[in-house]
């Protein structure tokens, strides 16, 4: 579903506009001098419109409101985020003090992301996340782009609407996509979405001050990430989890996933395929995991 397309559409070139299939335009890639690339699910259009710099720094003073100074520090973490949860990737040359960006000066590149909710995407898992009347400590791996922040949303505003409250540690803005203090994406009743924050310091206030009974973040696997993962587990609250990867195997070659494996912290690890779908599911029985295909 997508929302608020026209907070975009109003500032591209007429003709580009026009001819975007709003259905199922994915990114719109702006780059200086170049052809503007329209990407799709299946395809891409090189369109025959060619962009000046003027224009780009024009699309992205409108994409800030007209206040480009208010959302520098978005801009040094190399987006922001519009009305409806899209994002606009911000590319040029990179200006640093003390090893921090302090801005992106020659704005060269435009990516502007078109947010897509799928209400009803976590539907295959959530009956094994909420099991016997207790939510399990959950794990979903998949490679880049196969849908896990996706079902991880759509698995929030779930649980959230059945009854949970549920804390949102959302590092990059990809789940929440929150715009002006409001989640442009549903992630249900009860969330508490914190975000701009690094994982680890966010489940931290999290635990502390918001009295979750689900702490839920995107793509762990640092050792920061682990300390913060057993402090909030250690304090009494369920954990719902991403990562990449697309086997046991490949989970094991990140150290830090690996202990939380060996720890058995997970309840379930479901590994996902293309477009969401679930390929395998290991279930912690016994202190073992235990795949459904051995179940079988």
């Amino acid at each position: 579903m997508v929302k608020n397309l026209q907070t975009i559409l109003r500032v591209l070139p007429r003709e580009v506009a026009n001819a975007i299939d709003t259905e199922k335009i994915e990114e719109i890639r702006i780059r200086a001098h170049r052809n503007i690339i329209l990407k799709y699910t299946d395809n891409e259009v090189v369109t025959d419109y060619i962009v000046s710099t003027r224009e780009i720094l024009s699309m992205l003073q409108v994409f800030c409101d007209n206040s480009i100074y208010s959302y520098q520090n978005q801009i040094c973490n190399g987006f922001i985020t519009l009305v409806g949860g899209h994002r606009v990737g911000i590319t040029g040359n990179v200006a640093m003090k003390d090893g921090q960006i302090t801005n992106i000066n020659y704005v060269s590149s435009l990516n502007i992301r078109i947010a897509k909710e799928i209400i009803g995407a976590s539907d295959e898992i959530i009956k094994s996340v909420m099991e016997n009347g207790r939510i399990n400590n959950t794990l979903i791996m998949s490679p880049p782009g196969c849908g896990k922040t996706t079902v991880l949303r759509d698995l929030i505003r779930n649980l959230s609407n059945s009854g949970y409250t549920i804390s949102l540690i959302d590092e990059r803005g990809e789940i929440a996509a929150m715009y002006k203090g409001v989640p442009q994406n549903d992630v249900g009743l009860r969330t508490d979405v914190i975000d701009n924050v690094t994982k680890c310091l966010g489940m931290k206030i999290a635990v502390r001050t918001m009295a979750p009974q689900i702490i839920a973040t995107d793509e762990i696997g640092t050792k920061d990430d682990v300390e913060a993962i057993n402090y909030g587990i250690c304090s009494g609250v369920k954990g719902i989890f991403t990562a990449h990867g697309d086997s046991i195997e490949e989970l094991k070659l990140n150290q830090y996933l690996k202990e939380l494996f060996d720890e058995k912290i997970f309840n379930k690890i479901f590994f996902l395929e293309k477009k969401g779908i679930i390929k395998q599911i290991y279930t912690l029985k016994n202190n073992i995991y235990i795949c459904d295909d051995e179940k079988m």
